[in-house]
Formats: C-alpha cells, sequence, structure tokens
C-alpha cells in the first residue's frame, strides 16, 4: 500500500530497529514508510533535518515509529553519531539502509576530481563507513540485515555516468566482501538496483517529457517503480526473516529493464 494508504499493518518486522539513509525523499521516504509500516522503529537520516522531520511525522501519523536525524553521510562522524543515537534511542539496530548518495553527470572526458570525490565519498565511502559503524551494534543482537544500493546506469555503461557508475560498482565490490566477512556474525548484505520515480526521475520527467515517456516505454512492465510498494517492500522482505539465505547478492527491481 502507498504513502497514503492504511495503517501499521502484519508486523513482520516489529521489535526491529532500522536506519534509512537519504530518507527525506524519493526512495529513501518510501523504504521508511514500508519499513514503519510493518512495525520497524525507523530512523529518517538525511542531510536535510526538515525533510526527515516531515517523514517521521508521517510515519507517527499512521501509528509508526520513527525519528529524524540530521546526516551528511559525506561526514563520517555524522554517520557513527546517528547509528549511535537510533541505538540509544531504540534500544538497539537490527538492520542498516545505505541509500544516500550525491553525484554529477557529464561526458567522461571531462568528469573532475570534485566529480569523483563526491560520488565517492556519498556512495562507498559513507557506505563503508556506516556499515563500520553498525557492525558491533549488529553483532550485539545476533545478526541482521544491511541494504545497500547500486544502479543500472552503472551495469550497462550508461553514457554520463562516470563518476556515479565508478561509485555504485564499488558499493557493490564492498557490499560482497562484507557479505563473505560478516555472515558469522547472522549479518546478511545485500544490493538493490531500483528503477523509481525518485526526485532525479521526476525532473527528468519534467524537463524532457519525451523522453522520459520514451524510457518507461522500453521497460516490460511499462511502469517506473514506487519508492515505496516496489522499492520499499523488497527491502522490507531482505529485513525480515524471509530471505534469511540471501547475502551478497543483487537484486535487480528495474523492471525489466
Amino acid at each position: 500500500m502507498g504513502s497514503d494508504g492504511a495503517n501499521v499493518s502484519s508486523g513482520r518486522l516489529s521489535g526491529k530497529v532500522i536506519l534509512v539513509t537519504g530518507a527525506g525523499q524519493g526512495i529513501g521516504r518510501g523504504i521508511a514508510h514500508a519499513l514503519a509500516r510493518e512495525g520497524a522503529a525507523v530512523a529518517v537520516a538525511g542531510r536535510t533535518l526538515v525533510k526527515c522531520e516531515t517523514v517521521a511525522g508521517e510515519i507517527s501519523s499512521f501509528g509508526g515509529t520513527a525519528i529524524a536525524l540530521e546526516c551528511d553521510v559525506t561526514e563520517r562522524d555524522r554517520i557513527e553519531h546517528a547509528l549511535r543515537t537510533t541505538a540509544d534511542e531504540f534500544g538497539g539496530l537490527d538492520g542498516l539502509v545505505n541509500n544516500a548518495q550525491s553525484s554529477t553527470q557529464g561526458p567522461l572526458a571531462e568528469v573532475t576530481m570534485e566529480d569523483v570525490e563526491l560520488s565517492l565519498r556519498s556512495g562507498p565511502l559513507a557506505t563503508l563507513w556506516a556499515m563500520q559503524a553498525a557492525l558491533p551494534l549488529l553483532r550485539r543482537r545476533g545478526g541482521g540485515s544491511i541494504v545497500n544500493f547500486g544502479s543500472s546506469t552503472a551495469i550497462s555503461g550508461a553514457p554520463l555516468f562516470g563518476a556515479y557508475a565508478m561509485a555504485k560498482e564499488g558499493i557493490r565490490g564492498l557490499s560482497r566482501v562484507a557479505a563473505r566477512e560478516w555472515g558469522r556474525y547472522g549479518i546478511r548484505v545485500n544490493v538493490v538496483v531500483p528503477t523509481a520515480l525518485s526526485p532525479a526521475a521526476q525532473q527528468f520527467q519534467r524537463e524532457q517529457p519525451e523522453r522520459f515517456e520514451q524510457h518507461v516505454k522500453r521497460l516490460p512492465l511499462g511502469r517506473m517503480g514506487d519508492p515505496e510498494t516496489d522499492i520499499g517492500r523488497a527491502v522490507v522482505a531482505l529485513m525480515s526473516d524471509d530471505l534469511t539465505y540471501l547475502t551478497g547478492d543483487t537484486l535487480m527491481l528495474t523492471g525489466g529493464e
């Protein structure tokens, strides 16, 4: 059920505590809603606190539990503080969703070091820092689930996405290593590759409506994914007991793209 739907549902995640980065809008917001509807206590973390407070308020309005945290993932100390605060507020940590990512696009020949540093610092470095900070908290709970984010533009090598592709494929490699090193602790690490109506996709739709429609028509399912019902619900499954034997893998939520 979408963001305007009913109250907390089956409680598949009751008792679980999950932090989501980049949760103030778009896919992160949809994931936070989906997790909370299944009973998880959610830390809504993002760079702009007022957006996170809005999402936390939305969750509270349908009976869910959430706190809003300001967290610029390019700053390691802010990530560590957000995870400590989450564990202190809710008594532990069971899951981490590394959704936040900044980037610029442009021809590969014109990519600057600043472009690369922004993508890497907000992507694989932020993901690494968050996972390292989460590790002792998850181990205290006897395990847990980490969901990181890749991109179909990186997998296909889409033009103009050079720095972003570097970052996203770096995250996939990092995730596979973490899955193999931390499986002994009962920690699962997987990657989601989404095609969804994110703020970037909405901007594309506004600025280039014909190209956007062409892109949608190429999708076998004929539509863009919904941040909550298509992406968020899949993350719920990864956080729940339904997929406890899945780790080190990439879940392609791209509508067949």
